[in-house]
């Protein structure tokens, strides 16, 4: 009988257990970067980098754009989805107010970088030292809703992911012959300023009491549709963008370790999304994708001049190309990055995974 009873009291604990730990692991989840995990903030600026036209949004579950550069979901939203979690709101939404400030709140913006420079041909984008500002700013309007400890923990607690670097190449460096920045740095020289300056924006976010961070790499830049049909003969990759990945990425990375011993604690993760996303774009057959060269929507050769436009050439199938437009992956490629962000192993998450620092934290708690 005392054995039954006892067990029919942990069967009940947990019974509770199970409807409390959604709510105490709902936490909050802020952005920061660019294109690749802005959600709509430009939607709310005079630029002309804009994802608020179709076919953007085609596979979202509105059909509609969204100011998201993808078919559909992007990495932030697949993340979201993975904790169980809303997808935080773009900063800029007039709808981020009340209570569902308390979910976060997503401040990228498409075409900014690490340097202030970068992306200036946009004209109105959110520079990353703009998007700390906001992030401040958030932190004050929380806690005159909820009080200054409260709110500090839901910042402690919070997940970050940031994504910058990839437009300091592509939209600065590299965007014209004898460019400013080029002419100023070569580029083992650009790389290594450019880490120095990623590293005082990785300590602001800690300063401001970030604690748990995902920093990504950039992608395989000299591979991007976009890149094929500006400098590649036969469909091979730009080697002088591959070149500056890959200075990049492997410093990023020891930068990121630096920073950790620094402090003293293993609060930024380093996505090798180089390693993530050429595993799809050198063999795109084996992860179910047709091609890794064609974009699904654009014009020109490899569909990978200009923007996608409701005009574009439109794949019917988005799940079968690695690239939405010319230089964004499909939601599906995206998909295979949060996988990685999640559960893969330290060639690709430096020092662990999501997965990992998730059970971490539920171990110490």
């Amino acid at each position: 009988m005392m054995h039954s009873s006892s067990s029919m009291i942990v069967a009940l604990l947990l019974a509770v257990a199970s409807i409390i730990s959604p709510q105490a692991e709902a936490r909050a989840f802020f952005v920061f970067g660019d294109s690749l995990v802005d959600n709509g903030n430009n939607n709310y600026l005079l630029t002309s980098a804009r994802a608020d036209s179709p076919p953007y949004g085609i596979d979202f579950p509105t059909h509609r754009p969204t100011g998201r550069f993808s078919n559909g979901l992007n990495i932030p939203d697949i993340i979201s989805e993975r904790l169980g979690i809303e997808s935080p709101l773009p900063y800029l939404a007039p709808e981020n107010t009340g209570q569902r400030l308390l979910n976060g709140a997503n401040f990228a913006s498409a075409g900014v970088g690490i340097l202030n420079d970068t992306g200036f041909q946009f004209l109105n984008i959110i520079r990353i030292t703009k998007q700390l500002e906001y992030y401040q700013q958030y932190q004050t309007r929380v806690s005159n809703q909820i009080g200054e400890e409260q709110t500090r923990r839901l910042v402690n607690q919070a997940l970050v992911l940031i994504t910058l670097g990839g437009n300091d190449f592509v939209n600065n460096y590299y965007l014209v012959p004898f460019s400013a920045r080029s002419r100023q740095f070569s580029l083992p020289d650009y790389v290594r300023y450019l880490i120095s300056e990623y590293r005082k924006i990785l300590l602001r976010l800690y300063d401001l009491g970030s604690r748990k961070v995902i920093v990504t790499g950039t992608g395989p830049m000299g591979c991007v549709p976009a890149e094929l049909a500006q400098r590649s003969r036969a469909g091979e990759c730009s080697v002088e963008l591959q070149r500056a990945a890959g200075l990049f990425n492997p410093q990023l990375a020891q930068m990121i370790n630096g920073v950790n011993s620094e402090i003293g604690s293993d609060v930024f993760m380093a996505a090798n999304t180089m390693a993530m996303s050429n595993d799809f774009v050198s063999n795109p057959q084996a992860f179910g994708f047709v091609t890794s060269k064609i974009a699904c929507c654009g014009q020109g050769p490899y569909n990978g001049v200009g923007l996608c436009t409701p005009l574009s050439n439109l794949c019917p199938n988005r799940d079968l190309y690695a690239f939405w437009d010319p230089f964004h992956p499909s939601e599906k490629a995206n998909r295979i990055i949060v996988q990685q962000i999640f559960s893969g192993s330290p060639q690709y998450m430096h020092p662990m995974n999501l997965s990992a620092s998730l059970a971490l934290e539920s171990s110490r708690t």
